[in-house]
């Protein structure tokens, strides 16, 4: 049951995302939105907070990848794509998951063998 909820959340944010980056995209570019939009203070507080959200999503991939390149590979797709690849990471981290050992699988890190 949860899986199924979480499965379902994470793919509506990657479809209503990818819906509204392509709308927007399609209505002019990132680069174009001029100086009225990126000096006013509302826009500058959401961006900071999207970006500390994202910051903070990161804190849980690098806990849970083994490596450093995967770490840094995850650090620019969730800084340049946002909740597109945080939804996208969350839905391998699901789909990955043991499905006999809970929401647990999803969240927490494999365990090391120790030798």
């Amino acid at each position: 049951m949860v899986r199924t909820v979480l499965v379902l959340l994470f793919s509506v944010i990657l479809i209503t995302m990818l819906g509204v980056t392509t709308y927007a995209s399609l209505d002019r570019s990132i680069l174009n939105v001029g100086p009225e939009l990126t000096s006013d203070p509302w826009f500058q507080a959401t961006l900071a907070d999207a970006y500390f959200g994202f910051v903070t999503f990161f804190v849980w991939v690098a806990y849970k990848e083994p490596g450093a390149v995967r770490k840094l590979i995850w650090f620019a797709l969730i800084m340049c794509l946002g909740n597109i690849a945080m939804s996208i990471y969350v839905l391998i981290q699901i789909f990955r998951a043991d499905r006999t050992k809970g929401i647990e699988s999803v969240l927490l890190r494999e365990p090391t063998i120790q030798h």
